[in-house]
C-alpha cells in the first residue's frame, strides 16, 4: 500500500464530487460533461475503490429521494414495532399497495451493494437510471394501476464504531517468576509489532473499525421477503400479486415459497426472473412447489440464444429461456438493460415490450382464459408438451 495515499475524505453529495445526472439520467461531470472516471489518481486502486463507494452510498441516497417524490412512494419503516433505539430498515409502497384490489406488483433486487430501487449500481454510474433502476418498472406500474412494493433486502444492519477494548496487563500483579514476566513481555512486544505493521497496510489511515447490527427479523434477504409478506403483502387486498425477482431476489422468493407455500399458491399470480440464482435442491423446495414454479415461473437467464429459446437446466422447477444479453466486463444485464436492448433492436418501443422478459401467465380453466383488465396484449407461446400458454405482457 503506498504511503502517499491521499486522505479519505470524500464528498457527501454529489455536487461535492462535481457530478449531476442529465436530463437523460446519465451521470457527468458539472464541468467537462464527461462520464465518470474511476481511475482518478493513477496506481491508487484501493483510493479509487474507496472514492467510488463513497460516491455509491450518495447515488444509493438519490434514488430513494427519486423513489419518494417522483414515484410518489412511501417510505415505510420495519419492524413495524420497532422501539426508537433498535436498529431499523425500510421498504417502499405506493399508497394504494395495500388497497388496491386488483393488482400488486413486487419488486426484488440482487445481492450486493445495491438498495431498494436499483438493480445494478453499476449501471447508474456507467449507463443512466432508467438501465440501473427499478425507476421505469415503478411508473410504468403505478401508470397502469398497479399497487407497488418495492423490497430493501440488502439492508440487514446497520454499523456503528467498534468499543475500543483495553487490555489491563497483569504481569506486575503476577506472582511468576521475573525471568518468566520478561519473556512473556517480550513476546508480547513482538506479537504487537507484528499486529502494528500488518494493520499499517491493511488500514494505513486508521480508518475506524466497526462492527454491525442486525435488524430484527431482517437480518438476511430471505428474513427480509419473508418478514414483507407476512406485515404487508399478505395483508394486501389484491387478487393478484406479480414478483419481479433478479438474481439473489429469486433465491428470496423461492425460500419465502417454502416458508410460506399455501399463502403465495393463493395469492401469487406469476414470477418473472432474471437470472435467478435459486436452487431447489439445495433449499430443499418440495415436490410441491416445484410443480407451482413450472406452472407460475419462468427464468429469464444470459445466453446468446434468440429470446425466449429454451434453455437447459439440471433443475426441475420452473421454465428457463434466453434474455438475448450477457454479461460483460464493462456492464450488467438487469431487467431494465432487456428491455432497452430489444427497443433499440426493434427500433420501436411497442415490439420491444412484446419480447421482453416480463410476461405473466394468466390463470385459465378447462373452457375460457380470462384476460386482466390492465392487460395490453397475449400470444401464444408453444411449450414442449405442446400444450399453448397465454401470456401476458406488463409493458414495463
Amino acid at each position: 500500500m503506498k504511503k502517499d495515499e491521499p486522505p479519505l475524505d470524500f464528498p457527501d453529495t454529489l455536487e461535492g464530487f462535481e457530478y449531476a445526472f442529465n436530463e437523460k439520467g446519465q451521470l457527468r461531470h458539472i464541468k467537462t460533461g464527461e462520464p465518470f472516471v474511476f481511475n482518478y489518481r493513477e496506481d491508487l486502486h484501493r483510493w479509487n475503490q474507496k472514492r467510488y463507494e463513497a460516491l455509491g452510498e450518495i447515488i444509493t441516497k438519490y434514488v430513494y429521494e427519486l423513489l419518494e417524490k417522483d414515484c410518489n412512494l412511501k417510505k415505510i419503516s420495519i419492524p413495524v414495532d420497532a422501539t426508537e433505539s433498535e436498529p431499523k430498515s425500510f421498504i417502499f409502497m405506493s399508497e394504494d399497495a395495500l388497497t388496491n384490489p386488483q393488482k400488486l406488483m413486487v419488486l426484488i433486487h440482487g445481492s450486493g451493494v445495491v438498495r431498494a430501487g436499483q438493480w445494478a449500481r453499476r449501471l447508474i454510474i456507467n449507463e443512466d437510471l432508467d438501465s440501473g433502476t427499478q425507476i421505469p418498472f415503478i411508473k410504468r406500474a403505478v401508470a397502469e394501476g398497479y399497487g407497488v412494493i418495492v423490497l430493501n433486502p440488502n439492508e440487514n444492519y446497520i454499523e456503528v464504531e467498534k468499543p475500543k477494548i483495553h487490555v489491563q496487563s497483569s504481569s506486575d500483579s503476577s506472582d511468576e517468576p521475573a525471568e518468566k514476566r520478561e519473556r512473556k513481555d517480550k513476546v508480547s512486544k513482538e506479537t504487537k509489532k507484528r499486529r502494528d505493521f500488518y494493520e499499517k497496510y491493511r488500514n494505513p489511515q486508521r480508518e475506524k473499525e466497526m462492527m454491525q447490527l442486525y435488524i430484527r427479523e431482517n437480518g438476511s434477504p430471505e428474513e427480509h421477503a419473508i418478514y414483507v409478506w407476512d406485515h404487508f403483502i399478505a395483508q394486501a387486498a389484491a387478487e393478484n400479486v406479480f414478483f419481479v425477482a433478479h438474481s439473489y431476489g429469486g433465491l428470496a422468493f423461492v425460500e419465502l415459497m417454502i416458508q410460506r407455500e399455501a399463502d403465495v399458491k393463493n395469492k401469487v399470480t406469476a414470477v418473472a426472473l432474471t437470472d435467478s440464482v435459486h436452487n431447489v435442491w439445495h433449499q430443499e423446495a418440495g415436490k410441491t412447489i416445484r410443480e407451482w414454479m413450472r406452472e407460475n415461473c419462468c427464468n429469464w437467464v444470459s445466453s446468446s440464444e434468440p429470446l425466449d429459446t429454451s434453455v437447459e437446466s439440471m433443475l426441475p422447477d420452473c421454465p428457463r429461456v434466453s434474455a438475448e444479453a450477457e454479461y460483460t466486463r464493462e456492464g450488467e444485464y438487469t431487467p431494465t438493460t432487456l428491455v432497452r436492448h430489444h427497443a433499440m433492436k426493434k427500433k420501436t418501443m411497442s415490439l420491444a415490450l412484446n419480447l421482453t422478459f416480463n410476461k405473466v401467465k394468466m390463470r385459465k380453466t378447462k373452457t375460457q382464459i380470462t384476460h386482466h383488465k390492465c392487460l395490453k396484449c397475449d400470444y401464444f407461446l408453444s411449450k414442449r408438451n405442446k400444450v399453448s400458454w397465454v401470456y401476458s405482457f406488463l409493458a414495463l
